[in-house]
């Protein structure tokens, strides 16, 4: 898909910025904190108002924050608003149903978002309490045969909340804690709903489209996807739309819907890494390392997506980077999972699997919905040849994450070691639906032709594009490996020799395969 093919995005930064200062309010006030950072962080990358033209600087919008702000306040009485001030001290001190306790007889709109909320968590942290109750204090990497622990408050939430949809007297901060009970009670038709609800409301609340994004299935679902006009329109859509075709796997489209948003928002730190993580998608190391490391420049205590980076420099395997890198995160915070992720990683590199899994059960200790923590110590019981507790942790990453490809790859090649074909294929599928241009996800003893297959189409779009990088490398080793394991010596030659036009070791396993090719063709010329 071309750039000229996306929508046009329409923007009045002047309107972005009073939007975007209301919804750091709202989301603040009512203990949004991720929602309430992220707002933050467009505001201050939109682009400067000394750049604007003075119609955007004049516009009347300019006083939508302290009139939403005002109006909001106006249904409260001054003894409510004392009392939520209350209750947000308790929630902030994580006494959740002290909070909701405080907050029994809230009628306006903020109090009664925040009693709900607060109950939801209760019934979080009781949850969490008795998994490492279950599992003894640590993390359960191993199936156990009992049901999983479940939020109490759920079925009490989702009554009440019920009645009050009905009566349509939820805003969109409610609407997205009735979404949260449906997501939870599994049943995602009302939790899709509910979410576009929150953020039809609420167009500048993050967590209701990265919740709503969850809820649908794949480039389908965002395609059908419909969204009432005033929404539609709303330049929030572009920031959810880039959201789900990374998370769909469409890195390309990505790249460009970012790169749209990038002139409206030039130093936002969320634009950029984006941009970073959809190039490491593409495995694309060294362009991903530039952006990460470009971030990290500007902001040296970011420690969001410092995982992801690490992941790089593990490929890369520059032991010596992520040493630097895992020392940096320790000084920052200690105690954040990308933190343990980042000593995890280095652990696994220099081949201590016994440590690399200590640290990704430290990050799990401190988020258990750490989807990459579980990723990353499934492989890490692969490579101990522990198949049980590998199968464990990859189903804990696709149960937070069914868009998780590595996961799923993860799962059948457990089931492969296992010798268990059937499951094997069934989990290597669910891979390739997620990725089915990524040749690596074919390349099972099973499935080798197909591989060849993508690793050709592969080829053949990045000759279109003039790219070159790891990818062409990878494809044209395959690819002459393949060719030569089944009888094609002349393709695989041309596969080889393009490859010396590349350093590193894939330009020494291009000359030893060339060597083979030739004796085979000296061996058929004696024949």
């Amino acid at each position: 898909m071309s750039s000229e093919a996306l929508p046009a995005l329409s923007l009045s930064v002047g309107r972005a910025r009073q939007e975007l200062r209301l919804a750091v309010r709202q989301c603040s006030d009512r203990g949004l904190r991720c929602s309430s950072k992220w707002a933050a962080e467009q505001l201050v990358g939109l682009r400067p108002a000394s750049q604007l033209p003075a119609d955007d600087q004049e516009m009347p919008a300019a006083a939508t924050a302290s009139a939403a702000a005002d109006e909001e306040a106006d249904e409260e009485t001054e003894e409510e608003a004392d009392v939520v001030l209350l209750a947000k001290a308790y929630f902030d001190s994580n006494e959740f149903l002290r909070a909701a306790h405080t907050l029994r007889g809230a009628r306006a709109p903020r109090g009664r978002f925040l009693r709900w909320y607060s109950l939801f968590l209760a019934g979080e942290k009781r949850k969490d309490e008795r998994v490492l109750e279950e599992s003894g204090g640590g993390t359960s990497v191993v199936p156990t045969g009992k049901p999983r622990a479940v939020n109490e408050q759920l079925t009490l939430l989702s009554n009440e909340l019920g009645v009050e949809a009905q009566a349509g007297r939820l805003d969109g901060f409610g609407h997205y804690v009735y979404g949260l009970c449906m997501r939870d009670l599994q049943r995602p038709p009302q939790a899709l709903e509910q979410f576009k609800l929150s953020a039809a409301r609420c167009p500048c609340f993050w967590s209701a489209w990265t919740e709503l994004a969850s809820c649908l299935s794949g480039p389908e679902a965002i395609s059908t996807l419909e969204l009432p006009e005033h929404v539609a329109q709303h330049w929030m859509v572009a920031f959810f739309r880039a959201h789900t075709s990374l998370e769909a796997q469409q890195n390309l489209l990505a790249i460009q819907q970012y790169e749209q948003l990038l002139p409206l928002f030039p130093n936002s730190p969320y634009v950029q890494c984006q941009l970073a993580h959809a190039k490491y998608n593409l495995r694309e190391f060294d362009d991903a390392q530039i952006g990460f490391e470009a971030l990290l420049k500007r902001d040296p205590y970011r420690l969001d997506q410092v995982d992801t980076y690490s992941n790089i420099l593990y490929v890369k395997e520059s032991k010596r980077s992520l040493s630097a890198l895992a020392q940096a995160c320790v000084s920052i915070d200690k105690y954040r999972p990308e933190t343990c992720c980042v000593i995890g990683n280095y652990y696994s590199l220099k081949a201590e699997h016994e440590k690399a899994v200590t640290y990704f059960r430290r990050a799990l200790k401190l988020n258990r919905h750490f989807l990459s923590a579980w990723t990353l110590m499934g492989h890490e019981f692969v490579e101990l040849k522990n198949t049980a507790a590998a199968v464990d942790a990859y189903r804990h990453a696709v149960d937070i994450n069914p868009k998780d490809y590595r996961a799923w790859y993860g799962l059948g090649q457990t089931y492969e070691i296992l010798t268990m074909y059937y499951y094997a294929l069934y989990y290597y599928r669910k891979a390739t639906a997620l990725r089915p241009y990524d040749a690596r996800m074919w390349c099972t003893p099973q499935a080798r032709g197909e591989a060849a297959h993508y690793y050709r189409t592969m080829l053949r779009l990045r000759e279109l594009q003039e790219l070159s990088g790891p990818d062409t490398q990878e494809a044209l080793l395959f690819l002459a490996n393949h060719c030569k394991d089944t009888g094609d010596l002349q393709e695989a030659q041309q596969y080889a020799s393009r490859l010396l036009d590349f350093g590193g070791q894939e330009k020494e396993e291009a000359k030893a395969l060339l060597r083979d090719i030739r004796s085979r063709f000296t061996q058929e010329a004696s024949n």
